[in-house]
Formats: C-alpha cells, structure tokens, sequence
C-alpha cells in the first residue's frame, strides 16, 4: 500500500500529457505456412510469397524466399501486377474509366471480372484499350523502344504515356463513340433498348457532389483552396460522447469542393443523400441513380441551393448591369454553356418580370440539362 501511495505521488507530480500515442514495435512477418483444410492449429509447409497461380504472363512465382523481408514482397506484388502482360490490371482500370463516361463499364461489373461478373459487351475494345493503357502505344513510341533497344535505355522497360489516366481520358473522349449525341433512334431502340452497343450516348445524371461543386461554381462561390483539412458542416456536442447535429453553414471554408466535406454517419447531407452519394465508408464500385421526389424536393427546397440561386441572380446582376434581357441570356449560357432559343428568352422574361431574376435561376439550377451530361 505505501508503495502503490507512493507511485501515485509520483504521477500528480508529472505534467498532463496532450493527447495520446500508440506506439508499436515493427516485425518482418513470418514464413506463411498452408494450413490443412484451413485450420489455423494444423500447419503443414512453408510456402513462398507468390502471385495468382492462375495467370500464367507474367508469372506467378516471385522469385521470392518463404522469408523475404515485407518491403520486397510489396515491390514485387507492384511490378506483378503492373507488368504490361498481366491479363487484369490494366482491363480492370480502363473499364473503371470507361464506366466513369458511359455511366456503364464495358463489363458492367467494375469490381467484379470472374465468373459470376458480366460479360464484356466489346470484348475486343477492352482488349485494344488496356493494350493501350499499359503499353502506352502512341505516336513515336515503336522508334523510341527501338532507339532503346540499341542503346540498352528504353526497351523492355515502361514506354512513355503507359499507365497514364490522363492519356487514357483523351483517348475515350476524343472517339467518335463518346461524342455522340443522346438524339433518340427508334429504330436502334427496338434492337437494343439498353443501348449496350452504344449506338447513342446514354443521358446520365452527374454525382451529387458534381451538382454541389457546379451550383457554386455558377453562384461564383466555389472556393477552389486545395488541400487543408476537411471542412465540417455541423456542430458537435458531447454527452459521454460525441453527437454530430447536421448545419447549413455559410462562409468561404464550407463553399470548398465536395471532396473536401468531411462526412459523418449521423451528419449526412439530406440533399446528397436525395442525389444518391453513397456512404464513403462503404464500397460502392457503381453507384445507383434514382429519381424520387425527395430528390426533386431538395433540390427545389434545400437552403443551400436557394442561396446559390440567389448569389447567381447577383452576379448575373453585376454582369448585365440594368439590362434584363443580357442578364437573362448570362444566365442561361453560365448554367448550360449556350445562349436560349427565342422561346425560352420569352418565357424567361415573363418570369423574370414577375418573379425577379432569382426566381430565373433557381429554375435553371433545377432544370435537367443542369443536371444531366447528354
């Protein structure tokens, strides 16, 4: 007891630590063995650190010792993986890509290229274009690899503009497939309805956080800091512990781009949850896109869109000065990139003339050709 009393002295008297660390000691891990059916008390032998056996180019052995140190384990996983002969990576990552534009994968399961996924719809197209990707084939590269062969520089190793995303962007966006128009044809419609040949491009709703980040831009409010912690859009009260109360809150630091809300279970946003975002948290290699009237009600409702109606009515304002009808045609252009036809200038101003010019783009922030990528 005088011990334990003296000890606690000994504590009151030292200064109070802030905050707290966790502090572990660093292993290699151990040699792998198989287990027997699985069972973690019946080991049998040691087995090397390898890829899938399955896929044969490249090859599945490592070249890697049952006790090789984890930082060698990890490049050698890396350089399997992005090897231009592995029949997965570079499908898996172009596909992603693909179903970024179309809104629909070439295979429309992105996460899921076995068995039980879906079949390709273009099976050649996601061939050519993962060769695409992990060769990095463009102009000039066939005279480079072979001034690299003579020279022992570039040949065998990675050509330039392989494994590029951007690259891979412009290529999808610049074919004759993705600059399609969403015009109707009955006559296509009735062979493939679901469009999976791609004989038109498919009208898509855009993210919820694509709509947020566009709603600010068109306002002249989106704040377009970089980095920096996330901006929290509620308050935060303690009662044993924390409860987070969802807040409409106004100023420069919650007018950042979406990705930057720091997002909480019990502090979702009633709007992106309408637009269908799904929880960070959880998986969601597709996303589902509904149209309910929570959805509709939220947009025409929700605070934060009737003050970016209103901060865009202000800034078509300064533009246009006392002209309505040239504040009327700034609008239009700032939240669909064209000019209105005759009929919409018309209706445009009656209700403008009525309602005032908030009322405008409150109605333009609703409109589907805001919303939608056709």
């Amino acid at each position: 007891r005088q011990r334990i009393a003296e000890l606690e002295r000994e504590r009151s008297a030292l200064p109070p630590v802030a905050g707290a660390s966790y502090i572990g000691t660093r292993q290699q891990p151990a040699p792998t063995r198989r287990l027997n059916r699985g069972d973690v008390n019946s080991p049998a032998e040691v087995v090397a650190p390898a890829g899938l056996s399955i896929i044969k180019k490249p090859s599945f052995d490592l070249g890697l010792a049952p006790d090789a140190p984890e930082a060698e384990r990890r490049i050698k996983l890396a350089q399997w993986l992005a090897d231009p002969q592995h029949p997965l990576t570079a499908r898996v990552m172009v596909n992603r890509i693909w179903h970024h534009h179309f809104g629909r994968g070439i295979v429309d399961t992105p996460n899921d290229f076995g068995f039980s996924g879906g079949k390709p719809s273009h099976a050649e197209l996601l061939d050519w274009l993962a060769a695409e990707f992990a060769g990095g084939r463009d102009e000039g590269t066939e005279a480079r690899r072979h001034e690299g062969a003579e020279t022992g520089g570039e040949a065998g190793g990675v050509a330039k503009g392989a494994w590029s995303i951007k690259r891979m962007h412009r290529l999808i966006l610049l074919s004759a497939t993705y600059q399609q128009s969403a015009t109707m044809n009955e006559k296509a419609a009735a062979i493939d309805a679901d469009n999976t040949l791609l004989w038109r491009y498919s009208p898509r709703r855009v993210e919820g956080e694509i709509i947020r980040d566009a709603m600010l831009a068109v306002s002249g409010e989106l704040n377009r800091q970089l980095g920096g912690p996330s901006f929290k859009p509620f308050t935060v009260t303690n009662h044993g512990s924390d409860f987070y109360h969802l807040k409409d809150m106004i100023g420069a630091e919650y007018n950042r781009r979406t990705i930057y809300r720091a997002n909480i279970n019990s502090g979702k946003s009633a709007m992106m949850d309408a637009l269908d975002c799904p929880d960070p948290s959880i998986k969601t290699p597709a996303r589902r896109v509904t149209t309910t009237p929570l959805a509709a009600l939220a947009l025409m409702n929700n605070s934060f869109v009737q003050r970016q109606a209103a901060k865009m009515a202000q800034r078509m304002t300064m533009q246009a000065g006392v002209d309505e009808t040239k504040a009327i045609v700034l609008a239009y252009q700032t939240a669909f990139g064209r000019p209105p036809v005759e009929r919409e200038l018309k209706d445009a101003a009656a209700l403008v003339k009525e309602h005032g010019l908030e009322t405008l783009c409150w109605a333009l922030l609703n409109a589907s050709e805001f919303m939608y990528v056709n």
